[in-house]
């Protein structure tokens, strides 16, 4: 990631730059080394003496990106293309890295804008049309991607309220099952007590007919003791 540099206009020096530019010096000397830490503490001791130093600012916007600080370097990105007077070449340097944020946080959209941007002010930067073509293909991935997960969704949704379906039949099945269990069970009980209603029937009626049977006897034998008694009967 390109830093800017410092280029001296002539002997005047507004007031307090010098020190600026040796803080903000002192930091890019850091930052090459990789020492980000303490570059970031340079270039706002910058910054503290001149809060709009375009120099700082960018740098310092550069190291935030470098220390896995996308949110506070887009935004010092961002601030740096509203509100600096940039040469076509910082523009293009400014929308370019805004881009590569853009594109660390996979906000794909965001970053081919930027980068179509920073190809407006510096329209042979291979580097950053290759950015470009690279966003464009991610955001087609990532746009089938979404589809793919939402008919996931739906098609899980809808699994699951077969599954539900499926389970309410079972269910039903089951308790039809056990009502015809019940049924058949309760018909299997019921000809027992028939049986026994129609054998108690049938011991009533044999206990009535060897009733009816005894007193037949009975009747009879008492005609014939009539009988006999009528033939011994005297004469008048």
């Amino acid at each position: 990631m390109a830093l800017l540099l410092f280029v001296s206009g002539g002997s005047h020096v507004v007031f307090g730059q010098k020190e600026v530019r040796q803080y903000s010096r002192k930091g890019t000397k850091l930052y090459k080394k990789k020492e980000y830490s303490k570059a970031e503490i340079e270039y706002r001791k910058a910054l503290e003496i001149n809060p709009n130093d375009k120099v700082s600012n960018y740098n310092l916007a550069n190291t935030l990106y470098s220390t896995k600080r996308g949110e506070e370097a887009m935004k010092l990105y961002a601030s740096l293309m509203e509100t600096q007077k940039n040469s076509p070449g910082e523009k293009a340097d400014v929308a370019h890295n805004l881009g590569n944020v853009f594109m660390s946080d996979k906000k794909y959209e965001e970053a081919i804008q930027a980068y179509k941007e920073s190809l407006r002010a510096r329209p042979d930067d291979e580097e950053t049309r290759y950015n470009l073509a690279l966003a464009q293909k991610l955001l087609e991935q990532q746009k089938q991607q979404q589809q793919q997960q939402q008919q996931q969704k739906q098609d899980d949704k809808q699994q699951e309220n077969q599954d539900q379906n499926k389970d309410q039949q079972n269910n039903e099945l089951q308790q039809d099952q056990q009502e015809k269990k019940e049924d058949k069970t309760q018909q299997q009980e019921d000809p027992s007590e028939e049986k026994m209603s129609k054998d108690n029937a049938q011991k009533i009626l044999e206990a009535f007919l060897k009733d009816e049977k005894d007193t037949q006897k009975k009747v009879d034998k008492a005609k014939q003791l009539r009988s006999r008694s009528g033939k011994n009967k005297k004469q008048w």
